[in-house]
């Protein structure tokens, strides 16, 4: 297996969906508690990268030997398929980023706090469920939700707890504070999942995948994708407005232009190899402005 191979085998290239994330809850952590666990933070990072490979060579492995298509989705699009990938090989990659990043998330835990590990252990269920077992999540009317919840917010939760462990409170307003600070995340990640599934619609209900759009239709759902892009820019003005976050933040509404740009061809056409790299566009250019502002806001000027 060469690297192009491989790093389309564990979706390389949507890894910003949890990376950016996990940098929104490192700046946050810095100005909201000034404080960093560097070590324990390179571990969790390391844990949850390899947990993301392990999701997506589990998603690619299900989908390969649930299809129903067998002559086209399982030869020509499936990745195990189409490129005739070893069985054997896959099964290693699954055994080896699973387990490796179990054994890093319990040292973490071990470092920090046992809130780590639950936390960790929703979103392993989440991620084992979401591509396996007799009902995948993602063929249900539930995988935008999970998906934007898992990466968007809890990714962002365990990272902020591992840099403030010691000041950290569990309480309902610090939940709710750190929950507006992500949502913006968590509802583009979502959208990169209708975005995705609206493309595929008629792909998945051939292979008896029925998610949300199949039940509420393609112009809800991009209805639903359009208002989740408008709340992000609002979950920004409310949490500068509550003092959460610095007014430099509202440097972001500068992208709305591009924003709108990039929504258009998608609002227009949804075609998978077509239009759907503008809502990966959407999600990874207003997590780098959103991280980059955050970062800027520690300069104490």
């Amino acid at each position: 297996m060469n690297f192009k191979t491989f790093a389309e085998l564990i979706e390389l290239k949507a890894k910003t969906a949890s990376v950016f994330p996990f940098l929104l809850g490192l700046s946050y952590s810095l100005y909201h508690y000034h404080s960093l666990n560097l070590l324990a933070l390179s571990i969790y990072f390391v844990a949850m990268f390899m947990f993301n490979c392990f999701v997506d060579i589990w998603d690619n492995y299900n989908d390969y030997h649930n299809a129903v298509d067998t002559n086209d989705y399982q030869k020509n699009t499936n990745i195990i398929g189409r490129e005739n990938l070893s069985m054997g090989l896959i099964k290693a990659l699954l055994a080896f980023f699973f387990f490796g990043s179990l054994a890093l998330g319990i040292i973490v835990a071990l470092m920090t706090g046992w809130a780590v590990f639950w936390l960790g252990l929703l979103c392993y269920v989440v991620g084992i469920f979401y591509a396996g077992g007799p009902k995948p999540l993602s063929s249900l009317p539930v995988g935008e939700l999970l998906s934007g919840l898992t990466m968007g917010y809890i990714i962002f939760l365990i990272c902020v707890y591992i840099n403030s462990s010691q000041a950290f409170v569990w309480s309902f307003a610090n939940l709710a504070t750190t929950f507006l600070i992500a949502l913006p995340n968590t509802l583009l990640i979502a959208n990169l999942m209708l975005a995705n599934n609206t493309c595929d619609l008629e792909e998945d209900e051939a292979n008896h995948r029925f998610t949300i759009v199949h039940y509420i239709g393609k112009k809800a759902a991009l209805i639903w994708w359009t208002l989740a892009l408008i709340l992000s820019f609002i979950a920004i003005i409310v949490s500068v407005i509550l003092g959460l976050l610095s007014p430099i933040m509202l440097l972001i509404l500068l992208i709305v232009p591009l924003m709108i740009k990039f929504a258009k061809p998608y609002l227009q056409k949804q075609v998978k190899r077509e239009t759907f790299i503008y809502s990966v566009k959407i999600l990874m250019v207003f997590q780098l402005v959103q991280v980059l502002l955050l970062f800027i806001s520690l300069i104490r000027f």
